[in-house]
Parts: structure tokens; C-alpha cells; sequence
């Protein structure tokens, strides 16, 4: 197999220089780490909800506390606007499902 020639780069990264080209390589780097931490994190955060549901179910309660999700998606409207509720929203269907 060939090595990417600067003109596949650019070709890929839409740049019209190689610098640009080289600085779009590097961001989607990063881009693409920091993706990764998120998706963990996501993880990580469906586990932890999974822990409360159980313990609310356990218990007898419900397995959707509504006041509390009205919490999160506050949580993620204040900083990021309309599209954070939305993350919000996909968030907590990952993190207890469809209701």
C-alpha cells in the first residue's frame, strides 16, 4: 500500500495549502481523541445512571425521575443553548431508554 501523497491530504482535508492542510491533519487528531473521551465518558455515564435506576426501582420508586431530568437538561441548556438540550436529550435516552 502507497503512502498518502500531499495531494491525497489535501484532497482529504479540503485545504487549498499544504500548511492548512496540516493544521485541519492535526486538529481532526485531536478532534478525533477527544471524541473517544467522550464516548467513554458517555459510558461511563449510562453505568452510573444505571446504579440509580436500580436503587430507585429497588426501592420502590419510579425509573424516571422527571425533576431531575428537567435538572440535567437545564444543566445543558444554560451553557450551550437550544443544541444542548437536545444533547441533553440524547444523553439521558442513552442513559435509561425511551419513555
Amino acid at each position: 500500500m502507497r503512502s498518502p501523497t500531499m495531494a491525497d491530504v489535501l484532497d482529504r482535508t479540503g485545504a487549498r495549502t499544504d500548511e492548512a492542510a496540516d493544521v485541519i491533519t492535526g486538529a481532526r487528531e485531536r478532534i478525533d481523541a477527544l471524541d473517544d473521551r467522550i464516548i467513554g465518558l458517555v459510558q461511563e455515564r449510562m453505568a452510573v445512571s444505571a446504579v440509580i435506576q436500580e436503587a430507585r426501582i429497588a426501592s420502590g420508586g419510579r425509573r424516571v425521575n422527571l425533576a431531575r431530568e428537567m435538572e440535567v437538561l437545564s444543566h445543558y441548556r444554560e451553557p450551550l443553548g437550544k443544541p444542548g438540550t437536545s444533547l441533553a436529550m440524547l444523553l439521558l435516552e442513552l442513559c435509561r431508554g425511551r419513555i
